[in-house]
């Protein structure tokens, strides 16, 4: 018995080291202390014999469960050799295979992921319908939504497609064009137009530092960092979005996001709370100044600063405040006008740009379920000056408040709101920066039925001047407003 025990541990052992299995010969030692047994001579080591294979698998090589099973039969062989010469060893049970060599076995290799890999694709589409129910509102003019107006109903507001991902640990990349533009003095809608192309630069394992690099949104105004995706009113609000083109330049900006901050951006997100994503705790950054797809037109860069915070009441409430400010020269387009009986081409206070700085601060409780957003801003920007027939820098101010519910049920997310706005301040991105009155309330109510869809009905009341062309007309009227929304 103790012959056939070690016999089938030298098939074991042969087949573990990979040898031949047919007349293979292995020579094997006893420890006289601990009883193991050795295929090596040592100090201490009786030899036990030679001994060679006389059943079991022919040539070849042996199966694995023979490998897996080498280290069960080396202690039973221990255990037999240190029995009585009259005694007999019982009979070793077979070993079964262990599972965790088989599922290593099964188990896929995992190949790197090339830079490709990591890039992911989504995006959405907004089609709205603007219907005037009173007032003068077929000749409202509002530079958020181009189908105001008269002869203007149903279109594409939106049509983006975002590539993002990271290429590796410290370099990643966002890339989303816009197919609803419409471009300056065209009649035809949807075009192709850039909006954002930057990459972020980590500087540490942790990612809370970064250098974003490219055109992309500038960190003034909370709602102008907010994606139209998860905007709640229609449009975002002109006292803060008229001191940005688009809400985008082409510049650098230093952001710090904390790991407790991230999570709680990310978290507002993913709960549907509308939040608007991160832009850092901290932002430090130069632009160019004329706004989205245009150039620098006085070799003067505007300068950016950004501050804000997430904060989590004990319970489980979150509140986030800060400020924003910039500060630069710009240069405004100008042309001929008519005002007043005269007609003029105003000329600029300063050639190389009108002083533009502007400061807001923002306040947010997130609706949980009831909310409150507000925003407001104040600073001197380019505005028309039709007593000096010049565009000189003026004093502006305006803001917004909004409130909102958030409903939860069977049949998905419902959330009313109201909102009021106001703004004096000049339309610097206008030809010849006329001054802008906005006064403005609106109330509707967003329905998400799925996380794919989403219904926006709401009632506006306007009264804002008409910066499209001279006298700049002071309109006041009514509307309802349809949007339909498709994630994807």
């Amino acid at each position: 018995m103790k012959k056939k025990v070690l016999s089938s541990l030298v098939c074991a052992m042969a087949a573990a080291t990979g040898a031949p299995l047919e007349a293979a010969e292995l020579d094997l030692y006893v420890d006289r202390k601990t009883k193991q047994i050795f295929a090596e001579p040592g100090p201490g080591r009786d030899k036990l014999g030679t001994f060679v294979q006389v059943e079991g698998p022919q040539a070849g090589a042996a199966p694995a469960s023979a490998t897996a099973a080498a280290a069960p039969a080396l202690q039973t062989a221990t255990a037999a050799g240190t029995a009585s010469s009259t005694e007999q060893a019982q009979p070793a049970p077979a070993a079964p295979a262990p599972q965790a060599a088989t599922q290593l076995a099964q188990m896929p290799v995992e190949k790197e992921k090339k830079w490709y890999d990591r890039i992911g694709l989504r995006g959405y589409i907004q089609m709205r319908y603007n219907q005037e129910i009173g007032g003068d509102a077929e000749d409202l003019q509002a530079p958020g939504d181009r189908f105001i107006g008269a002869d203007q109903s149903m279109g594409i507001r939106r049509a983006r497609l975002v590539l993002s991902g990271d290429i590796n640990d410290h370099v990643s990349l966002y890339f989303q064009p816009d197919f609803a533009s419409t471009p300056s003095g065209s009649s035809t809608s949807n075009f192709a137009q850039l909006r954002d192309a930057y990459a972020d630069i980590y500087f540490d394992d942790k990612r809370e530092y970064r250098l974003r690099v490219g055109q992309s949104k500038m960190p003034y105004g909370w709602e102008n960092l907010q994606s139209s995706q998860n905007r709640l009113s229609p449009d975002r609000a002109d006292a803060l979005n008229s001191g940005l083109r688009d809400e985008r330049d082409m510049g650098a900006v230093f952001y710090y996001t904390p790991q407790t901050a991230r999570k709680r951006f990310a978290e507002l997100t993913k709960l549907g709370l509308k939040g608007s994503g991160d832009y850092g705790v901290l932002g430090l950054g130069v632009y160019n100044g004329q706004g989205a797809n245009r150039a620098d037109r006085n070799d003067s860069l505007h300068v950016v600063a950004h501050a804000t915070y997430p904060f989590k009441l004990a319970n489980g409430q979150y509140v986030e405040a800060g400020v924003d400010a910039y500060s630069g020269r710009f240069v405004s387009s100008t042309s001929a006008v008519t005002l007043d009986g005269q007609t003029f081409t105003p000329q600029l206070e300063d050639a190389e740009g009108v002083r533009d700085q502007r400061v807001a601060a923002h306040f947010i409780w997130y609706p949980q379920p009831f909310g409150v957003q507000a925003e407001w801003t104040v600073g001197k920007g380019p505005q028309l000056d039709v007593e000096q027939q010049r565009i000189r820098s003026t004093t502006l101010k305006g803001g917004y408040i909004q409130a909102m519910y958030k409903l939860d049920g069977r049949y998905g997310s419902l959330m009313p709101y109201a909102k009021w706005q106001t703004y004096r301040g000049a339309s610097k991105f206008d030809t010849n920066a006329p001054r802008m009155r906005v006064d403005e309330t609106e109330a509707g109510v967003e329905w998400q039925p799925m996380e794919a869809l989403e219904v926006l009905f709401a009632y506006s009341h306007m009264r804002r001047t008409d910066v499209s062309a001279a006298p700049y007309p002071l309109v006041d009227g009514d509307l309802l407003r349809l949007q339909l929304q498709v994630n994807y």
